[in-house]
């Protein structure tokens, strides 16, 4: 196995994609122990891996986030969130936050997620006085909202990869991203003090029932998926394709702002992001293959059960290995790699499947924003053109508040179980 890591690496060194690096890594270890013979399943592993129904879910909602962008729609929630917040002392910085919460509804991944509202957000906290490092940190952190609450693609994968209900998971991540939302406002709002940030300017009493009319729809697009699927009207992939069906609608009926041309724009962009996350899913399969062929995800639940079998210290134990895969690994890609491992030692852990996703998305979540290469960072830093170690100084005190969110996810059954237990899971 460290001849496979050896290689994986060397390719990430050299720039190759993540998805071809998993692929020629695994292809390596074939050879080099005289394996190749076995190459000839590859192709259906690969298949196998992407071979789901519920994986349509994927492309829909990308489909649906796409849309919505192209309709404006990312400004009208800033708007809408500053029309929310009013006269408060450091109110553009809460407004950065309250706009990744509101667009985690319809993204369901944090690099669209920062791309989006990093594009509106750091220039306009820039030009009102912030430092650039602190907006572009807040964006970040704000963007890992999204995988949280649904359409969340790193759930809808998990889901997939462990036969857990996709409803259970969507509701189950929404307190835990309303607590980290607030935990950042918070924030926002002690160093608003400290730093003696600015006032944000009022959004005047003309605009603001057209702001609520514009965004408010929009805003409805989560309650459609999760009611829709728990009252069982759709199937969470039926549920994507109405999420889609509802984007171009009020796209273009309501905002008026999606014409033909942006229309095609979107599809191009749903399918050329699609084919990466499923040639990703499905080159991680290869190396879940691989994996399987050295008897790996035994070897380290024995090993980890050997050191302990306290559930909290594995959980601990978990957490950490998670994180550092999240530092290195896109979501999806970690989530196939890692399950295999997690399905043996998840039987030691005495917490619910629901809980264990959340966990596990989280974990992979915070490894994106964090230094020296987290994917999320990069974004943010690229769009606010600052040095990437000054974003990273920014961001530590909220990776700290993320960590507080984890620990309270991993060891509070509550935060997660209760809104499923509530409507009926």
């Amino acid at each position: 196995m460290t001849l496979y890591l050896a290689a994986f690496v060397l390719f990430m060194i050299l720039g190759v994609p993540i998805a071809f690096s998993l692929g020629l890594a695994s292809v390596a270890y074939l050879f080099v122990n005289d394996q190749w013979q076995l190459m000839i399943g590859f192709p259906q592993k690969m298949i196998a891996g992407i071979d789901s129904f519920v994986l349509l879910t994927i492309p829909f909602f990308i489909l649906a986030g796409n849309l919505m962008n192209s309709a404006d729609l990312t400004r009208q929630i800033v708007r809408f969130a500053q029309m929310l917040v009013g006269r408060v002392k450091g109110g553009l910085a809460v407004v950065n936050v309250l706009s990744s919460m509101m667009f985690s509804g319809v993204s369901g991944a944090a690099t669209a997620e920062a791309s989006a509202i990093g594009s509106v957000m750091i220039p306009a906290v820039e030009k009102d006085g912030y430092k650039a490092e602190y907006a572009a940190a807040l964006v970040a952190t704000g963007s890992i909202l999204g995988p949280l609450v649904p359409p969340s693609l790193s759930l809808i994968l998990y889901g997939v990869l462990t036969g857990t209900s996709i409803s259970d998971l969507f509701l189950a991540g929404i307190v835990p991203a309303f607590l980290l939302c607030g935990l950042l406002i918070l924030y926002a709002l002690w160093r608003a003090r400290v730093e003696d940030h600015p006032l944000p300017a009022p959004v005047p009493a003309s605009e603001r029932a057209g702001l609520a009319v514009k965004a408010l729809p929009a805003l409805f697009l989560p309650v459609i998926i999760v009611g829709g699927i728990r009252t069982g009207v759709f199937t969470p992939t039926e549920a994507a394709a109405v999420a889609a069906l509802y984007a171009l609608i009020i796209g273009g009926l309501l905002y008026r702002t999606l014409g033909g041309s942006k229309i095609a724009r979107a599809f191009y962009d749903t399918a050329t992001m699609t084919a990466g996350v499923m040639l990703i899913v499905a080159m991680a399969s290869m190396t879940a293959f691989i994996l399987g062929i050295e008897n790996i995800p035994r070897a380290i639940a024995a090993a980890m059960q050997a050191i302990s079998e306290r559930p909290w210290v594995l959980i601990l134990m978990l957490n950490l290995v998670l994180l550092l895969l999240g530092l290195f690994l896109e979501p999806l890609a970690a989530l196939v790699l890692a399950m295999p491992i997690l399905n043996q030692v998840f039987p030691l852990l005495d917490i619910s499947s629901v809980q264990f996703g959340v966990m596990v998305v989280l974990n992979l979540m915070i490894g994106m924003i964090t230094p020296p290469v987290g994917l999320c960072l990069f974004i943010v830093a690229a769009i606010g053109k600052q040095p990437l170690e000054k974003v990273a100084r920014a961001i530590l005190p909220m990776i700290g508040i993320c960590l507080l969110v984890l620990l309270a996810v991993a060891f509070v059954p509550f935060l997660t179980l209760s809104l499923p237990a509530l409507l009926g899971g």
